[in-house]
Formats: structure tokens, C-alpha cells, sequence
């Protein structure tokens, strides 16, 4: 495992872990005090003592596990977008189950991760999110409900509906890119980049950036196959 040095001085990614397993916290608190550009500020044994945390330190993300006794995951997580939680909230689970990744994802989820991930896999999973880019752990990318467009002609119409620039915006999109990076990558404003969002996920019935994502791995595999 090869531990990362702080980049560029920048603080660390400031860390909530969610779980009712009291093993399980130390186990993610010991493994992300091997890296120096991450740091865990606290951690909580139930949903609700989740929330306060969340809303008292404020971190970069939290890890909320799925399955916890009296408030869940994915209720935890409706309870911080409508608390208006700047933290990005992720998903840390055993459940590869597709209802849970879309109900997750439809609840407001930055991510879904499963906690059976490398460490140097999830490190990067979580430098990612945090610097405002979506992550999904591989074994769960399949498992995503298909898109409406399930045939080639509904698929080919779709991106022949795109723009050049929204179609630029959907490649980086599809790789977990932040706004921040596609308007660097793009040369454009991060509000211009949040527009052409807006009308790719319209203009192709899409409810979010991992539904653009799948989607766009629908065309390619249609590409490939043709």
C-alpha cells in the first residue's frame, strides 16, 4: 500500500463515519490515520447521533452505512440534504442490491461505496467525491436500473440531441469528474458546465449523473457490439 503525501500542503478531507458497528468505525478510522490527506473528525453509532455530528463538524464527507437500527442510511441522508449538509454524503455498505443504489443515489447520495473495497481504492474513492466528482464502486455500476433508451435508434437519437458541448460534458461526467474539473478540462465556467448538466440530464429523461454515466456506458456498448 503506498500512502500518499498531503498534496500541495492543502488540509486534509475532514471525515464522519456513520455505522452502528463499533469494530467496523475503529476499523475505517485506523486504515484513513495511515493517510495523511485524510482525517477523521468523529464518527457516530446510530443515524440520528449521525445527523448531529454531520451538522456540527460540518466535514468534507461522510461515510453513512445502509442498514443501521432505528434510522437508516438513506433516511439519514434525506434528513442532511434537507438540513442543507454542504457535505458530500456517501453510501459505505455491504448491499450490492440495485433498489439501494437508486434509492441512495434518488435520496441525494454523492456516492455508493462497498465496504469490502481495497484501501488504496476507497483513498481514491474519497479524494474524488470530496473534491465535488461522484463514485460508485465497480461491483455496483452493473447493478444500476438501464436508462429509459434501451435500443440503438432511441440511443443514437439521444446523442445526436446533445450539443458537441454537452456531449464533451457527458464523457467527463461518465468518468466522476467534478464541475470544477469539467469547466478547467473545457476551458468554461463551473456555472456554464452546471447548465449543460441540466440539459443533458433533460433532454435524455436522466434523473442524475449516474444515470448519465450508465447511460453513456449504453451507447459504447452498443458501439462496440454494432
Amino acid at each position: 500500500m503506498n500512502l500518499p503525501d498531503t498534496p500541495g500542503g492543502s488540509p486534509p478531507i475532514r471525515i464522519v463515519v456513520v455505522d452502528d458497528h463499533a469494530l467496523f468505525r475503529r476499523g475505517v478510522g485506523q486504515l484513513l490515520s495511515m493517510y495523511p490527506d485524510i482525517h477523521v473528525v468523529a464518527d457516530a453509532p446510530s443515524g440520528a447521533e449521525g445527523i448531529e455530528a454531520v451538522l456540527t463538524h460540518r466535514p468534507d464527507v461522510a461515510l453513512i452505512d445502509l442498514h443501521m437500527k432505528g434510522l437508516d442510511g438513506i433516511s439519514v441522508i434525506r434528513a442532511l440534504q434537507s438540513a442543507g449538509s454542504p457535505a458530500r454524503l456517501v453510501m459505505l455498505t455491504v448491499s450490492d442490491s440495485s433498489f439501494d443504489v437508486m434509492e441512495a443515489l434518488k435520496a441525494g447520495a454523492a456516492g455508493y461505496l462497498l465496504k469490502d473495497m481495497e484501501p488504496d481504492e476507497f483513498c481514491r474513492k474519497l479524494r474524488q467525491v470530496a473534491a465535488g466528482g461522484t463514485v460508485l464502486s465497480p461491483e455496483v455500476g452493473g447493478v444500476l436500473a438501464k436508462p429509459q433508451a434501451a435500443n440503438r435508434e432511441s440511443i443514437d437519437a439521444g446523442w445526436a440531441s446533445l450539443t458537441v458541448r454537452e456531449q464533451e460534458t457527458l464523457e467527463l461526467v461518465s468518468k466522476g469528474a467534478s464541475n470544477k474539473i469539467i469547466a478547467r478540462s473545457l476551458g468554461i465556467a463551473e456555472s456554464t458546465v452546471k447548465v449543460h448538466v441540466k440539459h443533458v440530464l433533460q433532454k435524455l429523461n436522466l434523473r442524475n449523473r449516474f444515470e448519465a454515466a450508465v447511460w453513456l456506458r449504453e451507447l459504447r456498448e452498443e458501439e462496440r457490439s454494432s
